[in-house]
């Protein structure tokens, strides 16, 4: 784990510093939060940042977000102030830690990043060949393509594969090829040199560079743009990236990984994803069952999220009462472990009484085991929400019906309205989180932000954005 400490709090900061060094984490120290961002432009890359709060977090923050660095923030000060405790929370910052520093609280945060980035959990029947073939790759230089449906934990998986390879003690870098536009995505991901575009005001390492004797991890590699795939290409071959705006190549030494939630074979048929690329790339396969075939992982799963939430949102923690299991395991989780967690997110924050009851468990469809019955019994309207409940992506009327009551609303109602109404239904799904509604819908996350402009442009208001 790589920890950035922004900060002097008469050299209680340091002391942080030398716990976090001890508890296995590695250390750099900045004076201020400019200085940090000047070293996390220039390939010191983090994965959490504990600044103090006579620093401007919000600015701090801000300017991780522009920048598209993705790491908590961790406020700390000198005393327990409860004002500049909630400040800095309002600020952006995750958590707030009093110094002078406890060495068990130090360790705590660590450990929470570091679990919540790596833990594995999968002891379903289905789940055994994927892990015996995942320990068996781990150790070796291998490129590996990890596979599934959005929201199976192709990213949790690479994170294990790291953690078991001979590079655990070199960083881990993950970039989303979906999220980031394609005009920067190449910058990125090679870095920058001064003036090589406009806005370019200094240079930037890119990933690959900060990624250098760890593993790099290419998420959702089948939306980068066929111009940049053929570049991908001569960094695999050749192991050397150039900047964008230079003509000297440089040595990288990465493990890649690289992940898609599309059928890639059909992708590279279609002429999207370049064959040459593809089998670079394949070297090693990873297919990630979707959750309803894993059905013993449901509330182990379950149980993991409601106590991460549960302390995420500082209320106490609760088990699964036994109805609420049953209505876990019986619902067929279109959108896997991605909508198990915000399920459970909600669950938590909802619940009212000792244990998590069913009533607090909210579901957007009913449960898995009445689909059959209802497609066998039902008509075509009915049934095409049966197949939804089975897994299948519905149509825009199919959702709309399940969400609206019945095939009679959809009458004298546009293709458009109905749309609108199941994106922002799945957006409130989701708390707010644009990448995980984007992944249920089946959409690129440039297409759902292109609609939520166009709603809120036409005066439709649309949820708070939530974690992406």
């Amino acid at each position: 784990m790589r920890l950035i400490i922004i900060g002097t709090l008469e050299g209680y900061i340091s002391q942080a510093g030398k716990i976090a060094l001890q508890r296995g984490a590695k250390v750099i120290h900045c004076e201020d939060t400019d200085q940090a961002i000047g070293a996390l432009l220039n390939g010191k890359g983090a994965d959490l940042a504990m600044v103090d709060v006579k620093q401007n977090i919000r600015s701090f923050v801000d300017r991780l977000e522009v920048e598209r660095i993705h790491m908590p923030v961790i406020a700390c000060g000198i005393g327990t102030d409860a004002r500049s405790a909630v400040k800095a929370i309002q600020q952006g910052a995750k958590e707030y830690v009093p110094l002078p520093p406890d060495a068990d609280l130090i360790a705590a945060v660590i450990a929470a990043v570091t679990q919540e980035q790596s833990d594995m959990i999968a002891t379903d029947e289905a789940m055994k060949p994927v892990m015996q073939l995942a320990d068996r790759i781990a150790p070796s230089e291998a490129t590996v393509l990890i596979t599934g449906e959005s929201g199976t934990g192709k990213e949790v998986m690479s994170q294990y594969i790291h953690k078991k390879s001979k590079r655990t003690k070199g960083p881990f870098v993950a970039v989303n090829c979906a999220a980031i536009p394609e005009n920067l995505l190449e910058s990125e991901l090679f870095g920058h040199e001064k003036g090589a575009f406009t806005g370019a005001t200094g240079r930037r390492i890119g990933k690959f560079e900060e990624a250098h004797t760890g593993t790099i991890l290419l998420d959702e590699v089948t939306e980068m743009d066929p111009s940049l795939q053929a570049k991908l290409l001569r960094v695999l071959q050749e192991r050397e990236i150039t900047r964008v705006g230079s003509n000297n190549a440089v040595k990288v030494d990465v493990r890649i990984l690289a992940t898609s939630n599309r059928d890639m074979e059909q992708a590279v048929k279609e002429g999207q994803f370049r064959e040459d690329l593809y089998f670079r790339l394949n070297v090693v396969n990873i297919a990630l069952p979707p959750l309803r075939d894993r059905p013993n992982d449901v509330v182990k799963l379950a149980q993991f999220f409601a106590d991460k939430y549960a302390d995420a949102n500082s209320v106490g923690k609760k088990k699964l009462s036994a109805e609420a299991k049953d209505k876990l395991t019986a619902y067929s989780w279109r959108g896997n472990i991605r909508e198990l967690e915000n399920t459970m997110h909600r669950a938590i924050l909802m619940s009212l009484e000792d244990e998590i009851e069913p009533t607090a468990i909210h579901l957007q469809n009913a449960p898995a085991q009445d689909a059959h019955k209802t497609q066998i019994n039902s008509p075509p309207a009915a049934s095409a929400v049966a197949d939804s409940q089975a897994g299948a992506a519905p149509s825009a009327g199919a959702a709309s019906v399940q969400n609206r009551g019945g095939v009679e609303n959809l009458i004298g109602r546009t293709i458009a309205d109905v749309e609108r109404d199941m994106i922002i239904d799945t957006l409130e799904h989701t708390l707010g989180n644009r990448t995980h509604a984007a992944n249920i819908l089946g959409i690129s996350i440039r297409t759902l932000r292109n609609k939520l402009n166009q709603y809120q442009d036409e005066g439709v208001a649309v949820p708070k954005a939530s974690g992406g």
